[in-house]
């Protein structure tokens, strides 16, 4: 099958801090691939950099088999590129209509109507409260309404970032349920940036690992669930002492140094303290 986004060796850097470096991925066509990481990992701006938001310092990056690279964020998402943004950021004091309407923004063709009547199918709950202003709706409804103005600009890929970030865990199963019916009802792929690896490889084909902005780990989805380091590091799942992983090896040295920098400040601090209460007696 035929890889709809692919990167190549990408770096992006935020001034001198590197963020992303020679990060190779690709997402097939009709597939669901999920992007793992912890915080600070480069799991968003991979997602910003698919969108033309953050521009690589090197590597290519490709859209249906075209070097998109360059190319702006407006001329993305007419080629059928779209974003579920963190925290949903749907429009308050608009109603659920116009919010989806803002979605066909860039659309210049006649199917707009049919795009409203396929999210109103997917999400009959948004067809009951179209007259409704958004910022008076739940956060899983809210969510539906992001997917939903995702859906309406026509897309053949969508990047979701954290979409069950804040939710209840009874919604978190109905977005990943969402998710599915996106992928295999409308045929749409998608970039799923998500922290929870456990809920992110239940939709997910495959998978790949961000560890401060290198690829650590890549996979199918079933291979990645299998991984001791993966289970241990982001599945919270214990493994065989022996087998000790690099992944899940490196996380923990980090975490032990964060722990170790916080000690020693706390230290100083306190030997400050000391020394300040000596020189005042």
């Amino acid at each position: 099958m035929s890889a709809l986004l692919e990167f190549h060796d990408v770096s992006v850097s935020y001034g001198s801090s590197p963020a992303l470096v020679d990060v190779s991925l690709r997402v097939e066509e009709g597939h669901v691939v999920s992007l793992l990481g912890g915080n600070a990992s480069g799991k968003s701006t991979t997602m910003k950099t698919a969108l033309g938001l953050v521009r690589p310092v090197s590597g290519t990056v490709l859209y249906d088999g075209q070097d998109i690279t360059r190319w702006s964020t407006p001329r993305r998402v007419r080629a059928g590129l779209a974003s579920v943004p963190e925290a949903r950021r749907v429009f308050p004091e608009m109603t659920v209509e116009d919010n989806l309407l803002m979605g066909a923004y860039t659309r210049r063709d006649r199917g707009i109507r049919r795009s409203l009547s396929d999210v109103y199918g997917l999400f009959p709950r948004l067809a009951e409260r179209r007259r409704q202003r958004a910022g008076t709706m739940s956060g899983g409804e809210q969510q539906m309404l992001a997917f939903g103005r995702a859906i309406m600009s026509g897309p053949r890929l969508i990047c979701m970032d954290e979409p069950t970030m804040g939710l209840a865990p009874i919604i978190v199963e109905q977005v990943l349920d969402h998710i599915a019916a996106i992928n295999r009802e409308l045929g749409v792929s998608v970039l799923l940036v998500e922290q929870n690896a456990e809920l992110a490889l239940q939709v997910a084909a495959r998978g790949y690992v961000l560890r401060t902005g290198r690829l650590a780990v890549e996979g199918t989805a079933q291979e990645l669930l299998a991984h001791p380091g993966v289970r241990e590091a982001y599945l919270g799942q214990a493994v065989d002492s022996d087998r000790i992983d690099p992944l899940a090896a490196a996380d923990r040295l980090d975490t032990l140094r964060a722990d170790r920098t916080g000690a020693g400040v706390a230290e100083n601090d306190g030997q400050a303290a000391d020394d300040n209460g000596k020189e005042q007696a």
